[in-house]
């Protein structure tokens, strides 16, 4: 599963894909470590930082969290990022789950 618990929330893995037609979940994927992430794609170019806001604003959206509470762990210049969702992780997680898509809440 692509969300695991975190001492200040949750911790979502995501593949993330740019400049795509439209935005959106795009399934899973197993990354190179073993572990599952999300497939999304945003209709932004990846320059100044565009495509992670969008992906940002994309999961606050879909999951209609404040994108406040939502920040970037690691992969500011790569495919592959680790989202921090703020909050009570069980809380989040309880929540987010049912919003994936169903072949995400393995």
């Amino acid at each position: 599963m692509p969300l695991e618990l975190h001492p200040s929330g949750l911790k979502v893995t995501v593949r993330l894909t740019p400049n795509a037609r439209k935005s959106g979940f795009n399934g899973l994927m197993e990354t190179a470590d073993g572990k599952t992430a999300l497939k999304i794609s945003v209709n932004v170019p990846p320059e100044d930082g565009k495509a992670n806001k969008a992906l940002i604003a994309f999961l606050a959206k879909s999951w209609k969290l404040p994108k406040s509470s939502i920040s970037l762990l690691s992969g500011t210049t790569n495919r592959l990022k680790t989202l921090l969702v703020n909050g009570d992780g069980p809380a989040l997680m309880e929540r987010i789950t049912p919003l994936l898509p169903p072949d995400a809440a393995v």
